[in-house]
């Protein structure tokens, strides 16, 4: 029972304090930048411009990132209100144990994200030993890629991280000179590049394209999009604020306004890329937009980038959630490897070529979890939350042997309502949900174990920042100190950065 109490109260998942809170909105809009430039979004735009022309494709994009963006703002109120991890907070409407379920699906995600971008970085070093030595096995180097990022990770060297800050506005100079680059030569091709399209698609076949492109881009984010109360917790906010905009003020900057932008460029590249070269590969279009010493060096930044942001995006998130599943047996290097095979099993080098199917299935998945938290956090605790009992083995989360069947039903039944409408997956998902959890919890499974914030809905007691409340665990010691840039986590245990995306 002492292992148990210990492993729920693991350092590196308490509640984080109002002092250790500095991240500001200027600061969160600088990590999303990094966050945002994912050359795998490339695929959307690519598969986007084949129906419909350059606008629409932008159009569906904003519109499909601004509603996941303020999906992540809904859900990340959860570490701004009480500072508690994406992990911790799935104890009240999973269970204790079923927590890891869903988990393990997010760190299942995130491994393959590993893998797309390990594929990416590989291609790019294989070019570069292709252009100077006439070397050319990718797989070689992917294998290679993988093993060196894996290592890096399980060795805890975080200089590779640094770099992060450093590669982005890099990424987006070259993401804008490629997108100058290749409309010229699609125009030189006869396409003008805000007309063309592959097949043009109209009346219902049009609509149903332009939804793949929304529901495409929420299921690209839709993991963040649950998963961001493990990254709020770190925002600055003010005590005693009852405004919820004003208390969100750094995650309505970033989620809102910042991420719709750079996603969309990197989804109108994307399409640029299909228009003037026939694919969405970020790699073969940089090949074709440059040559020698200067494509070497365009690569060069590609590795990199993809490097930094798997350290910290994918894998230490996956084998975060790998570990902790496991419990005391399954130390953080295990979790790594775990990761690292998962990525190489699900086979990026094709994964990349039908991505825009699997987000719909991922974007159903994940979006039926947020629906998940947005009823069980805002509509039946209505933000109010038992903190205390969610690091007790025997609290009022253990529910049945640590499973709350209302959670697991609904996010099943939901998923599963939301991949027979594979064309509005994320929306399905997210409705369908909710509206069961909140049925099954409120009707059936809350009936049966009484929650505390519920039946006693006490400001005093189950608020936190908005109470001007810092929760404190009995029974633990940490020294955590958040480092702005990194936003790692140093607690006594492993040393485990919070930055966590697909």
């Amino acid at each position: 029972m002492h292992k148990k109490s210990n492993y729920l109260k693991s350092p590196d998942l308490l509640p984080i304090t109002h002092a250790k809170r500095n991240i500001s909105p200027f600061g969160f809009a600088v990590i999303w930048v990094g966050m945002a430039i994912v050359l795998a979004a490339f695929a959307i735009g690519a598969a986007g411009i084949v129906n419909l022309p350059l606008p629409m494709v932008i159009l569906a994009t904003i519109i499909g990132s601004v509603a996941i963006g303020i999906l992540m703002t809904i859900i990340g109120d959860i570490g701004v209100e009480h500072g508690l991890s994406f992990p911790v907070y799935m104890r009240a409407p999973f269970g204790t144990i079923g927590t890891h379920i869903p988990s393990a699906v997010r760190g299942i995600t995130a491994s393959c994200w590993f893998g797309i971008n390990t594929y990416f970085g590989a291609s790019a070093i294989n070019g570069i030993l292709n252009i100077l030595f006439g070397f050319d096995q990718w797989f070689i180097c992917f294998i290679l890629f993988a093993t060196f990022q894996l290592i890096n990770v399980s060795l805890g060297i975080k200089s590779i991280e640094r770099f992060a800050d450093f590669a982005a506005p890099i990424i987006i100079l070259i993401s804008i000179w490629m997108y100058i680059s290749l409309a010229d030569k699609a125009s030189v091709q006869g396409k003008d590049i805000w007309t063309w399209v592959e097949s043009p698609a109209t009346g219902v076949a049009a609509f149903t394209a332009f939804m793949v492109i929304v529901m495409a881009n929420m299921g690209f984010w839709a993991t963040l999009a649950a998963d961001m109360p493990s990254l709020s917790r770190f925002f600055k906010a003010p005590k005693n604020e009852r405004n919820w905009f004003k208390r969100n003020k750094t995650q309505l900057v970033g989620s809102i306004i910042v991420m719709p932008i750079f996603n969309t460029l990197m989804i109108m590249i994307g399409a640029v890329c299909y228009a003037s070269v026939g694919t969405g590969d970020p790699i073969v279009a940089l090949q074709e937009a440059a040559s020698g010493f200067i494509l070497v060096i365009l690569l060069l930044m590609i590795i990199l980038a993809q490097w930094s942001t798997n350290t910290s995006a994918n894998v230490i998130p996956a084998a975060t959630i790998f570990s902790n599943i496991g419990g005391p047996k399954v130390p953080f290097w295990v979790g790594v490897i775990i990761a690292g095979i998962i990525g190489i099993l699900a086979q990026p080098w094709n994964l990349f070529d039908i991505l825009t199917q699997a987000l719909l299935i991922i974007g159903g998945i994940l979006t039926s979890i947020v629906g998940v938290l947005f009823a069980d956090y805002y509509i039946l605790r209505k933000r109010r939350v038992n903190v205390k009992d969610l690091y007790e083995v025997d609290g009022q989360y253990r529910y049945a042997n640590g499973i709350n069947w209302a959670g697991m039903l609904a996010w099943i039944i939901g998923g599963i309502i939301a991949n027979l409408l594979p064309t509005y997956s994320s929306i399905v998902g997210l409705v369908a949900g909710a509206v069961i959890y909140y049925i099954l919890a409120k009707y059936w499974w809350f009936k049966k174990y009484p929650q505390a914030e519920i039946v006693d809905p006490d400001d005093s007691k189950y608020l936190g920042i908005t109470a001007g409340r810092d929760w404190m665990i009995d029974g633990t010691e940490t020294d955590v100190e958040v480092i702005f840039g990194e936003l790692e986590v140093e607690a006594t245990e492993q040393v485990i950065p919070s930055k966590n995306i697909e």
